[in-house]
C-alpha cells in the first residue's frame, strides 16, 4: 500500500560531503520523493549551502524545497531571497521562525513564522506551496500546550498549505495534535516527520535539543544495547517502521523522512513497508 514520501537532508560542509550527499539522494530518489528539502542553519548561516543543495537536487529532476527561516531577517531580505527561489525554479518552501544564533539579540522585522507565512503569501500569491512546522509534543519553547496550538493555528490562519511535525514516536501524540488543530479550523494536511534510529547518542542529543521525547521504553532498550551498534539498527527498523504503519493505518497524508544525509535505514523502512 504506497504513500506518498518526501525526504530532508541537510546542506554539507565539505566538498566531500557533497559529493557523499549526491550518492546518497541517487539511492534514495528510488522511493520517488514528492519532494525533498533542505535544512537552514541558524540565522541563515546556511543559506548558500542550502540553496547550492537545491539547486543540485532541481539538476536532478527532483522537486525541491527550501527551509526558510525569519529570525534576523528585514522584509527587503525576504523579498529577494524569494525572488532568487523563484528564479531558480522552486516550488514550495518551509517557512520557519528559525533560531537565534547565539550571541545574537532578537532582531529583523519578523518575530514568528506565521508573519513570514503572511508576508510570502502577500508578496507572491500561490507561486509557492508554504509548509509549516507542527509540534506533536509541544514546541519546547511554548508556554504552553494551547499556546503551542494557536500559535500553530495562527500560521496556518497566515496561508500555510501544509504542515511538517517534529519527529516523535509516539503515534497518539500525532492524531490528537490534529485533532486538536482541526478543531481550531486547522485543517490543512499534517505530515509526519519520520526520524530513523540509528545511533542512541544522536538520536538522545537531537531529543534533548529540540523537545521530541523518547519513550521510556525506547530509551531503556537503546541504553541496555550499550555500543552494540548491529542491535541499535535492527532495533530502531523495527520501531520505526511499526510506527509508520501505525500512522498510515490512521490514514496519514504522506510520511517525511528526516535522512540524516543517510540512505540505508529509510530505504530498509521503506521497503519493509512496500513503499517503494
Amino acid at each position: 500500500m504506497g504513500l506518498p514520501v518526501s525526504l530532508e537532508f541537510f546542506p554539507p560542509k565539505t566538498p566531500e560531503g557533497v559529493d557523499k550527499l549526491r550518492a546518497v539522494r541517487q539511492q534514495l530518489y528510488g522511493l520517488k520523493p514528492e519532494f525533498c528539502s533542505v535544512t537552514y542553519g541558524a540565522g541563515g548561516s546556511t543559506q548558500e549551502g542550502t540553496f547550492n543543495t537545491v539547486r543540485d537536487i532541481l539538476a536532478e529532476s527532483v522537486p525541491a524545497a527550501s527551509h526558510f527561516s525569519c529570525i534576523g531577517a528585514t522584509k527587503a531580505s525576504v523579498r529577494e531571497q524569494l525572488a532568487t527561489l523563484k528564479t531558480m525554479g522552486v516550488k514550495r518552501l518551509v517557512a520557519l521562525r528559525g533560531d537565534l544564533p547565539s550571541g545574537y539579540g532578537a532582531g529583523g522585522e519578523f518575530h514568528y513564522a506565521s508573519d513570514l507565512v503572511s508576508f510570502i503569501r502577500g508578496e507572491t500569491g500561490d507561486d509557492f506551496h508554504i509548509e509549516v512546522a507542527a509540534y506533536p509534543e509541544v514546541h519546547p519553547q511554548a508556554k504552553s500546550p494551547e499556546s503551542d496550538l494557536q500559535a500553530y493555528a495562527t500560521k496556518v490562519r497566515a496561508g500555510a498549505h501544509s504542515a511538517i511535525t517534529q519527529y516523535f514516536y509516539n503515534s497518539d501524540a500525532y492524531f490528537r495534535f490534529v485533532d486538536d488543530a482541526v478543531k481550531l479550523g486547522a485543517d490543512v494536511p499534517v505530515v509526519p516527520g519520520i526520524m530513523p534510529i540509528t545511533s542512541s547518542t544522536q538520536l538522545m542529543r537531537f531529543s534533548d535539543a529540540s523537545g521530541a521525547e523518547i519513550p521510556r521504553w525506547i530509551r531503556l532498550r537503546l541504553q541496555a544495547f550499550g555500543d552494540d551498534t548491529a542491535s541499535i539498527k535492527a532495533f530502531g527498523l523495527d520501531v520505526v517502521t511499526d510506527l509508520c504503519d501505525q500512522l498510515r493505518n490512521g490514514g496519514v497524508p504522506a510520511l517525511h523522512f528526516y535522512t540524516m544525509n543517510q540512505s540505508v535505514a529509510t530505504l530498509e523502512i521503506a521497503k519493509r513497508l512496500q513503499l517503494s
